[in-house]
């Protein structure tokens, strides 16, 4: 699932020209749609700015969770470069520009994929538990503040990525009881001190020690890391425990409220 983060206040801009944000809308999905086909992925639907694809289906794709992986890369890699032709063509035009950016939650495992629906009206189309963890991923790519977040079973499969993989919290998503160990795809590269300070912070999150895991988290820079947003949110998170004390039965997992 990919989504535009901070969608709304982009569509007010175009309120009184809704063709407008039409051909907005269709230039960024566009180029989405082409790294997701050319990265072996299926295009599901679009909804509204989201766009919702899955692999392989419907034949079997050796290495699909890679290739995902990969998609996912180059996707915000497209959307910098649309960014950047966007923001010279609102110079041009003495517009005010506003950044888009996207975020992508991605999951493996089993699911039902076929066609869905009503007598009347049906989709090829995925279904499962599977399926609605991915969506969930992708709403939680902001309070985490990292542009991909995958699951476990997709981590574990693409251990020769280009890039880091980093695990990022123990999380139960909203609407389920079971929780998921989330990791995010680092797009920028960073240092390997900085993702030593991640796995510390987690080991003393996970343990109830509040204050290690914040001095431990202060450790990573304000910025030149694409680890600042975590971090920020991170402390917001730990302060917030300090406030209203751990629950008595902490298990060292984090429940999210919001989807």
């Amino acid at each position: 699932f990919s989504d535009i983060r901070g969608f709304t206040p982009i569509s007010e801009k175009y309120k009184g020209n809704p063709a407008g944000l039409t051909k907005l809308i269709n230039r960024f999905l566009t180029r989405m749609t082409d790294i997701i086909i050319s990265n072996g992925g299926t295009i599901d639907k679009f909804m509204g700015d989201c766009i919702m694809a899955f692999w392989n289906a419907p034949i079997d794709v050796e290495g699909h969770e890679k290739m995902a992986c990969e998609a996912t890369l180059r996707m915000h890699k497209a959307m910098k470069e649309l960014n950047d032709i966007r923001e010279e063509e609102a110079k041009v035009e003495n517009k005010k520009f506003l950044e888009l950016k996207i975020g992508i939650g991605l999951n493996t495992g089993g699911c039902v994929v076929g066609n869905m629906g009503s007598k009347q009206r049906f989709d090829y189309t995925v279904l499962g538990d599977v399926v609605n963890l991915s969506s969930r991923l992708e709403g939680q790519t902001k309070g985490y503040g990292v542009s991909t977040i995958i699951c476990k079973n997709t981590a574990g499969k693409v251990s020769d990525l280009e890039t880091e993989v980093l695990e990022i919290d123990k999380i139960r998503v909203k609407g389920k009881t079971e929780p998921e160990t989330i990791y995010a795809i680092l797009e920028d590269p960073d240092t390997k001190t900085n993702i030593a300070y991640v796995r510390e912070y987690l080991k003393a999150f996970r343990f109830g020690h509040l204050k290690d895991a914040s001095k431990i988290l202060r450790k990573i820079p304000e910025e030149g890391s694409s680890l600042s947003n975590y971090k920020k949110l991170m402390l917001e998170r730990l302060l917030e425990l300090e406030t209203n004390g751990l629950p008595s039965d902490w298990d060292g997992v984090y429940t999210a409220e919001t989807k």
